[in-house]
């Protein structure tokens, strides 16, 4: 008695120490013993795993069947073996898991008939059975299908990543596979960012300010609440529109400015700003846009003309700014196609999409639609609870789940005075650009180029 009580005190004590390893510990703690654990459970499940997830496909096989024979005389029926064809349930041929960050990752070999959105529509059911967090699906080569695993939610405590030191990258927050959530203007120009109030969309423009702040660019700023969410930032922007009427002067010197630069890089055989040599590089300019929607909304139609030449010289710079270091982050709460054509332009040029918690999906759709479906699912499912959580559609191609780093107002302004140094003067930047006019050669080059 006294030996079996010794051993439970036994036992108890080591799982008390498991669990503290795994709390104090978890990576080497998973490494050593639950990704071995995991392993093991994948590959013994996984034939009933894909039976009941209808991953399998029925093949004939040459098998040992049992079928009844004679009758005996005591009346037991005399079974006997044959060996001959049945249909039998073939799963995919899975290779042995591979340990990540946050759970593992296992490639699987297609059967005949299947594509990679036959695994994806079943990654829900997959991530029941395994009991994970999520089952992520990616297809490297035709026949090969990637199945990546989350064990628990990496996005439930986000901690400070060392910000990027090169120029027009900001290191936002961190995304679902552990790795830093990257916003690099210049691989990826033009942003749209969605998300309902109290989302994490003006968090995520602090961040970017904070970012932004140390480093040799002009910050403008729309701000179509009346000023309200940039005015506090103001010594660090060159200019700040807080009314339509203040954005359509705005837009216009910022498409003189692209006049501008364009004959400099003419003059210089360059077909970017970032050809020409240093010293008379331009200063790259980021465009932060809040409440988008109100660039585009009418009262009446005497502000019919207004709006219309405030969505063409948006679109203008969507179109051409790339080339000439002005670059833009579109913030909306609702972004629809309801609110015009301009919108949908605008859109088409924006290849970074970011959508926060949405309150209609119609807003998703419009920032995620022309991405993979699933993205807009997993949309529609970011609880009110995780504010900074969005959906993002990443340089690589992919959409990822992520979360921004919390950057209260009081951390942006900070940024904004100690910068203050650092800002350009938005006279000096647009000085003679007005004599300068666009013709449709012009705008032809600037479009192809």
């Amino acid at each position: 008695m006294a030996d079996l009580l010794w051993a439970l005190i036994g036992l108890l004590c080591l799982l008390v120490c498991l669990r503290l390893w795994r709390r104090v510990h978890y990576r080497s703690f998973w490494l050593l013993i639950g990704y071995p654990l995991t392993a093991l459970s994948v590959r013994a499940t996984w034939r009933k795993v894909a039976l009941g997830c209808g991953l399998t496909k029925k093949r004939q096989r040459w098998w040992f069947t049992l079928t009844p024979g004679a009758v005996a005389s005591t009346g037991l029926v005399k079974v006997r073996r044959r060996f001959q064809r049945v249909a039998v349930d073939t799963k995919p041929w899975m290779w042995l898991p591979k340990p990540t960050r946050y759970g593992w990752r296992v490639t699987l070999h297609t059967l005949e008939g299947q594509i990679p959105e036959d695994y994806a529509e079943a990654a829900e059911r997959l991530a029941h059975s395994w009991r994970v967090h999520a089952i992520r699906v990616s297809s490297p080569r035709p026949g090969r299908v990637v199945l990546a695993a989350t064990m628990r939610d990496p996005l439930v405590r986000v901690d400070q990543i060392p910000a990027s030191s090169e120029l027009l990258k900001v290191t936002v927050g961190r995304l679902e596979t552990g790795k830093p959530w990257v916003i690099d203007f210049h691989t990826v120009p033009h942003w749209i960012n969605a998300g309902a109030t109290q989302s994490g969309k003006s968090n995520l423009a602090n961040a970017l300010i904070v970012g932004l702040a140390p480093q040799p660019v002009a910050l403008v700023g729309f701000d179509l609440k009346g000023g309200v969410e940039f005015t506090p930032y103001g010594p660090r922007l060159s200019a700040l529109a807080t009314c339509r009427a203040e954005s359509v002067s705005l837009l216009d010197d910022l498409v003189a400015l692209m006049v501008d630069r364009m004959g400099l890089c003419r003059q210089a055989g360059a077909r970017n700003i970032w050809q020409l040599p240093p010293a008379i590089r331009p200063v790259p300019i980021v465009v932060l846009v809040d409440e988008l929607a109100e660039l585009y909304l009418m009262a009446d139609k005497s502000e019919k003309d207004e709006i219309a030449k405030t969505s063409t010289a948006l679109l203008r710079v969507a179109q051409l700014g790339r080339a000439f270091g002005i670059y833009l982050f579109c913030c909306g709460q609702r972004i629809g196609s309801d609110l015009g054509p301009g919108v949908t332009a605008l859109r088409a040029q924006c290849s970074g999409r970011i959508c926060h918690r949405v309150n209609d999906p119609e807003t998703a759709t419009m920032t995620l639609g022309d991405l993979d479906p699933a993205a807009l699912v997993s949309a529609r499912s970011i609880a009110a609870e995780t504010p900074g959580v969005a959906i993002v559609a990443s340089q690589d191609g992919q959409w990822y789940r992520a979360r921004s780093f919390y950057v209260s107002e009081h951390a942006a302004e900070h940024a904004a005075r100690m910068y203050a140094d650092l800002t350009p003067s938005w006279a000096e930047l647009i000085e003679g650009t007005h004599n300068a006019e666009i013709n449709d050669a012009d705008l032809d080059e600037l479009l192809n180029a």
